[in-house]
């Protein structure tokens, strides 16, 4: 028996470097990987090499920025994979520029993606959670989050509003089994 046989895991932005490995590796664990990503084409690749090397995975094209595609792709996850039991908060994106060279536009864009992206999962699939009493997320923040980073101020900000965002979760929700970790990863 692998430490996630049967367990609904979905990871957004599953469909390329940090979320695929993610996929990937939980895959190999024997999870029923749920490969959310604005790019279709790109969550099909992964699900189908978890699927070649012997996992279950389905891809789902899903735009974390907007509350009805995120709540379309649960739906059909759940329906096809089963209620979800961990969540993934990987999805993310960056521009590398002196916060006085950036633009309001570009903000909107980065918390969009960094922030609203991740509350949105948090609210579509925590209900579920809390009813069965059990689940697991893992919200994917950055070094940023905690020592700053030079050229990167929004992306930042978002990232440590992902920590604080976490830590609120995690209280609210311990009494229902459900725990919430935040993972920091440096440049990669």
């Amino acid at each position: 028996m692998k430490r996630f046989d049967k367990q609904t895991v979905v990871v957004t932005g599953g469909g390329g470097g940090i979320g695929g490995a993610t996929c990937k590796r939980f895959g190999a664990e024997g999870a029923q990987v749920a490969v959310f990503d604005l790019n279709l084409e790109a969550a099909e690749a992964v699900a189908a090499a978890i699927r070649a090397d012997g996992g279950q995975a389905q891809a789902f094209r899903c735009d974390i920025t907007q509350r009805d595609s995120v709540n379309t792709a649960v739906a059909a996850c759940e329906a096809q994979l089963g209620p979800i039991a961990v969540l993934v908060n990987n999805a993310g994106w960056d521009i590398f520029k002196p916060f006085t060279k950036t633009e309001p536009l570009q903000w909107d864009k980065l918390i969009a993606i960094n922030l609203i992206g991740a509350l949105h999962m948090h609210h579509a699939v925590l209900p579920g959670m809390a009813a069965r009493k059990a689940g697991r997320i893992v919200n994917i923040s950055s070094d940023a989050a905690r020592v700053g980073s030079s050229g990167e101020a929004v992306y930042a900000a978002c990232k440590g509003g992902l920590v604080a965002f976490s830590k609120t979760i995690a209280r609210e929700h311990a009494r229902h089994g459900i725990t919430v970790n935040v993972v920091c990863p440096g440049p990669t």
